[in-house]
């Protein structure tokens, strides 16, 4: 199975910023979508952003304009870059893919991202 491990997860201040790293152990073009969700405490997990195999992206509502998901094909890897934090962006964040070729989907084992002053 493929393996997705995350990284930059930490406790920041209201306003600051955290960059999120998503490690695969497959090329990035194996997955027809990748990208970020995040559940919070008594919450369904929610889309924060994806990008497509082609290059498009998504974002939820409540990070767009905030938050921006880039990829680095390279180092199998995808990127979340956070701006302008809010309380409300506590959660685990974890990274998904979808495969390109079979019925498969899988996910990383989460970073907390905890948003506190």
């Amino acid at each position: 199975q493929v393996r997705l491990v995350e990284s930059g997860g930490g406790l920041v201040q209201p306003g600051g910023s955290l960059r999120l790293s998503c490690v695969a152990s497959a090329s990035i073009f194996s997955f027809n979508v990748m990208g970020w969700y995040r559940q919070a405490a008594g919450k369904q997990r929610e889309l924060v952003a994806v990008v497509s195999r082609g290059g498009s992206t998504n974002y939820g509502d409540s990070v767009k304009d905030r938050f921006i998901i880039s990829r680095d094909s390279a180092k199998n890897a995808v990127y979340l870059e956070m701006n302008s934090l809010k309380v409300e962006d506590t959660a685990v964040y974890y990274c998904n893919a979808q495969s390109a070729w079979f019925s498969d989907e899988w996910w990383g084992q989460g970073t907390h991202v905890t948003v506190s002053s």
